[in-house]
């Protein structure tokens, strides 16, 4: 999949649909071994500012793992669950949830596609 970028280094303001990259992803998930796939939409290395799409298959899950900063969480196509401890939070497309600090990991009940928004500590 191609990693689009919205907002260049030169400031130009680049388009794209949300939604056709949900369909793309959904589809590399669908072929990928681990059954997920995901693309930077904005941010990288250089940036505090991360946003990545990712697509789960259903049933595939992203195992238990550390937030690297403040971090939000919105389904944009699906449904999942979001495990930390002995808390859970189940949302389905258009809901959004804050990451907790704790270790937690995320299921996809049915095809899902998720934007991760992580704000890194400089």
């Amino acid at each position: 999949m191609v990693v689009p970028v919205i907002g260049g280094k030169d400031g130009s303001v680049k388009r794209m649909s949300l939604l056709e990259i949900v369909d793309e992803a959904l589809a590399d998930a669908r072929v990928a071994g681990a059954h997920r796939a995901g693309v930077t939409l904005f941010g990288g290395h250089d940036h505090a500012l991360r946003q990545t799409v990712i697509a789960l298959v259903a049933g595939s899950m992203l195992a238990e793992h550390e937030s690297p900063g403040e971090a939000t969480l919105q389904v944009l196509r699906g449904q999942v669950r979001m495990t930390a401890g002995d808390e859970s939070w189940t949302g389905a497309a258009g809901d959004m949830v804050g990451i907790p600090p704790a270790r937690h990991d995320l299921t996809a009940i049915e095809d899902s596609a998720v934007l991760l928004t992580v704000v890194k500590p400089r």
